[in-house]
């Protein structure tokens, strides 16, 4: 399954975006999850949360998140934050 981060991604839009995707969430099967970042160009440190939520919920239901296209940016803030391994291992 194949997420897909919006351009924009800071507090006031990950409420709504995690209800988007919670049917997908709910309903996952055996599949990887991939979140795409590739779109993703304004953010704060929301968009961190909501990767950590997705990533917790992919590993209830026993499947793996992987992380495509990574802002070097959004990276450099995990990597302030300390969880950049979380991801680099997710």
């Amino acid at each position: 399954m194949e997420l897909i981060l919006p351009v924009t991604l800071t507090h006031a839009q990950a409420t709504a975006q995690l209800a988007i995707w919670a049917p997908q969430l709910a309903g996952l099967g055996d599949e990887a999850v991939t979140l795409d970042c590739a779109a993703l160009q304004h953010f704060d440190s929301t968009a961190l949360a909501l990767v950590l939520e997705v990533g917790r919920q992919a590993r209830a239901k026993g499947v793996r998140l992987q992380l495509r296209d990574v802002p070097p940016r959004l990276h450099d803030l995990a990597a302030v934050y300390g969880i950049d391994a979380l991801w680099n291992s997710a």
